[in-house]
């Protein structure tokens, strides 16, 4: 919308290993430094610091500027000295500096679609703005009927005003149910080391995620394949993740920056981003990272972006330590012991809604990640485990678009997001006055309570695999927050 901006219970340990073994926060490792062709860097100006002097100190120990960001004193840097982080750190006007990554040769992380429906070229498109006809493959998306999308269309499909920023592996700008509905202006690829390039061409989805996420919150309503939960406000895509499946903090930042400068209302994250699931503060890499990821979000936040983000798919508590033995994705993993000084980003930074996820019987989704007061709102992810629903195909997953005209099924906390994101966006249509915290109150006053299980634990399958333990009782507050977003709510 074009208005003016204001400034867990612990993982389960494998078998045999003791908690002896597992370094505690204090001595979390380093991330290892790819110097054949140079690691990359977040370096920290001091707030009110000129940037010459951190320019200068990168340039002085065998370092290149990447990028410069200015609004939030942050500099994206390379070098292929293994000491450069550390001795930059000591440098004037340099207030922190953290390794951002370590190699990428390994496979992709994002998911790939679990099954693909066919492309639907014989049907013709409709008037995408006033179209209110089923689509061709709405009796499967029994994710709209749980928070009531389908009657919200009837009344209101979302404004052209609102502006949906879809931070991801990219959105396919030809697909028949999006192609209407992107904003190409305001899109832009952040993948390449955080540094913008608006070309179309750049931003196409490599992986298939983010055309999914773009669908869940906007397939246009036309009579071809599938409706988004508000099939008529614009899409930005901002492109951040690539073919790689990696989601690294420099580009994280650029994302959140160009959200803040392009009119973004709402920016979803439908990710976490790597190379740790968790980033702890007892490190000096991960610390300085997590304080530039903070930046970029405040500075969003404060441009009354409303920030959303997936929790993960770990079946994490992430109220409580952690013992991580996943970490980094795109190397060899180490485990360790996090406690509260440890955060997924950027779903644990302050003014972003968590969002956890549940499925078609609207209980949590098996590897949903959750924990009280970081799961704000839930929403319908799938789970084609446990919660089958009664639909022809009969599928538990979250069915939407796909590149090349296709559709496909996929679940996680990252399908769950976007269908809150959908949500805000008709909040925000039916009334442009709701921004910032206004439009998160509204949200949560709509949603659904959905209590904790019977006993407080879910243990779907009984074989202790995912059992969780959820805090709360009555108001299931450590599992689904305020509780699951109602789309119909939100128009009236």
């Amino acid at each position: 919308m074009r208005r003016a901006k204001g400034l867990a219970v612990a993982g389960t340990l494998a078998a045999g290993l003791s908690l002896a073994a597992i370094p505690s926060a204090d001595a979390a490792p380093s991330l290892p430094i790819d110097t054949t062709g140079g690691a990359h860097f977040a370096v920290l100006v001091p707030k009110a610091a000129p940037f010459d002097l951190a320019e200068m100190a990168i340039i002085a120990h065998e370092g290149s500027i990447v990028q410069r960001w200015p609004q939030i004193g942050v500099i994206i840097a390379r070098s292929k000295r293994a000491d450069f982080a550390t001795n930059v750190r000591k440098e004037n006007g340099v207030a922190g500096v953290g390794a951002t990554r370590n190699k990428t040769e390994l496979a992709p992380r994002i998911q790939a679609p679990a099954s693909i429906v066919p492309r639907l070229d014989e049907h013709t498109p409709g008037d995408q703005r006033t179209s209110t006809a089923a689509e061709p493959l709405a009796a499967n998306q029994w994710n709209m009927k749980l928070i009531g999308a389908d009657q919200a269309n009837e009344v209101n499909q979302g404004s052209r005003e609102v502006l949906v920023g879809i931070l991801d592996s990219g959105i396919d700008s030809s697909h028949p149910d999006l192609k209407d509905n992107i904003d190409k202006a305001a899109s832009v690829n952040c993948a390449n080391a955080g540094v913008p390039d608006r070309t179309e061409a750049a931003w196409q989805d490599d992986v298939g995620h983010g055309t999914h996420v773009a669908g869940i919150v906007a397939a246009a309503k036309n009579g071809i394949g599938v409706a988004g939960v508000a099939p008529n406000v614009r899409l930005a895509s901002i492109k951040v993740g690539g073919r790689e499946g990696f989601i690294y903090p420099e580009s994280a930042i650029c994302g959140y920056i160009w959200a803040a400068d392009h009119g973004v209302d709402i920016a979803n994250t439908s990710l976490a981003i790597d190379p740790w699931y968790l980033w702890c503060n007892s490190d000096p890499d991960q610390a300085a990272v997590t304080e530039a990821v903070r930046r970029s979000v405040r500075y969003a936040t404060a441009r009354l972006v409303t920030a959303v983000s997936s929790l993960g798919n770990n079946n994490w508590d992430l109220a409580h330590d952690i013992v991580d033995s996943k970490s980094p994705t795109n190397g060899p993993t180490v485990t360790r012991n996090t406690d509260a000084s440890c955060l997924t980003l950027p779903a644990e930074l302050p003014g972003v809604v968590g969002v956890s996820s549940v499925g078609a019987a609207k209980s949590r989704y098996y590897a949903s990640n959750y924990g009280t007061g970081l799961a704000y709102l839930t929403g319908p992810g799938g789970d084609r485990r446990f919660q089958i629903p009664a639909t022809p195909d009969a599928n538990g997953q979250v069915l939407s678009t796909l590149p090349g005209g296709q559709y496909g099924y996929l679940q996680g906390t990252s399908m769950a997001a976007p269908h809150v994101t959908g949500v805000l966006a008709l909040h925000l249509s039916r009334d442009p006055a709701l921004f910032g915290d206004a439009l998160k109150v509204a949200a949560e006053a709509g949603a659904e309570v959905l209590p904790c299980p019977a006993g407080g634990v879910h243990d779907p399958g009984g074989t202790g695999q995912f059992r969780a333990v959820c805090e709360g009782g009555a108001t299931g507050a450590g599992f689904y927050g305020k509780g699951l977003v109602n789309a119909l709510k939100a128009v009236r």
